[in-house]
């Protein structure tokens, strides 16, 4: 797992952003989503795997809803540093926002969590403040992709315990 995207897209003389490293897993792999207030307000879904964080830019708000299914898109891997980021990233800059964190903990996979992901179907339990109990993320046809050539996939809250079965009234 590599960290070239991540870095070639940064200037860090210039952005609060941490300039990381790829380390070794971890008894506990983390989780982190981000509040990025960026050209368009979405939240940056991120699961420790292989010594960085692998991240998903979600429009809309993750939803602890059983069966609510949420646009993904597969961005460049993190450091695990970014885990802790909160700041903003300067106009001009790529991301160029305010960055909060939303929601942290840990993660578990059910099953091989790199087998999962390079088949595009990486089931987990999340133990975080807001998202808790079993998620996972499919991987849509290549013909899903986007304009820019990113990997779309779904972010799908599974039945279980902590879900709701329906969205709470407003």
């Amino acid at each position: 797992m590599s960290l070239a995207v991540y870095r070639r897209k940064r200037d860090f003389a210039r952005t609060p952003e941490p300039k990381g490293r790829t380390r070794r897993a971890a008894e506990r792999r983390s989780f982190v989503v981000q509040r990025h207030a960026a050209k368009r307000l979405h939240y940056d879904f991120r699961l420790e795997l292989g010594g960085v964080l692998k991240s998903w830019a979600v429009p809309k708000q993750p939803a602890p809803v059983t069966g609510q299914k949420r646009l993904a898109v597969h961005v460049e891997d993190h450091p695990l540093e970014y885990g802790s980021f909160e700041g903003e990233i300067p106009a001009g800059h790529y991301g160029a926002g305010k960055v909060v964190i939303w929601d942290r903990g840990w993660w578990e996979p059910a099953g091989d969590p790199r087998a999962g992901y390079r088949k595009g179907a990486l089931q987990f339990i999340l133990h975080g403040r807001k998202l808790r109990g079993r998620w996972a993320l499919v991987r849509m046809r290549a013909r899903d992709e986007g304009r820019d050539g990113k990997e779309n996939w779904l972010l799908i809250k599974e039945r279980d315990a902590p879900a709701r079965e329906k969205p709470r009234a407003r």
